[in-house]
C-alpha cells in the first residue's frame, strides 16, 4: 500500500484528498503546515507527498527546498498543489523542487491516475 503524505492547511481541501485517495488503497498521512509536513515527511518517509504551496508559516515553496535538500527525503516525489494556474506559479513550483503540480479546483475523477503516474 503506497502512502502519502498531505500537507494542506485547509480542512476541507485535506478532507477532499481524504475521501479521494483512501478509497483508491492508499495509505493516508496528514499535516496541517509545512513545518510540520516537513518532519512528518522525515519521520514516516512516505512514497509521496501532495503539498499544498500556500501554507500560514513555512510554505510549501520552502518545505519542498527542505526536504529535496535532505538525504532521506530527497528521493520522495512532491506534487504541489495550488489554485494559482499561471505557468509562471507551475515554474516556481518546479524550481523550488516539486516533481508535478496540480491546479485547484482538483479534478477529482483523475486525481488517483496521476498521483500513480508519480509512484516508482
Amino acid at each position: 500500500m503506497n502512502r502519502i503524505l498531505i500537507i494542506e492547511d485547509n480542512a476541507l481541501n485535506r478532507a477532499l484528498l481524504l475521501a479521494v485517495l483512501k478509497p483508491d488503497g492508499f495509505e493516508i498521512l496528514i499535516a496541517e503546515d509545512g513545518l510540520r509536513g516537513v518532519e512528518v515527511a522525515l519521520r514516516e518517509r512516505p512514497d509521496l507527498i501532495l503539498m499544498d504551496v500556500m501554507l500560514h508559516g513555512l510554505n510549501g515553496y520552502e518545505a519542498a527546498r527542505r526536504l529535496k535538500a535532505h538525504g532521506d527525503t530527497h528521493h520522495i516525489p512532491i506534487i504541489a498543489i495550488t489554485s494559482d494556474s499561471a505557468p509562471a506559479e507551475r515554474e516556481r513550483a518546479l524550481d523550488a523542487g516539486c516533481d508535478g503540480y496540480i491546479a485547484k479546483p482538483i479534478d477529482t475523477r483523475s486525481l488517483a491516475r496521476q498521483v500513480r503516474l508519480f509512484l516508482h
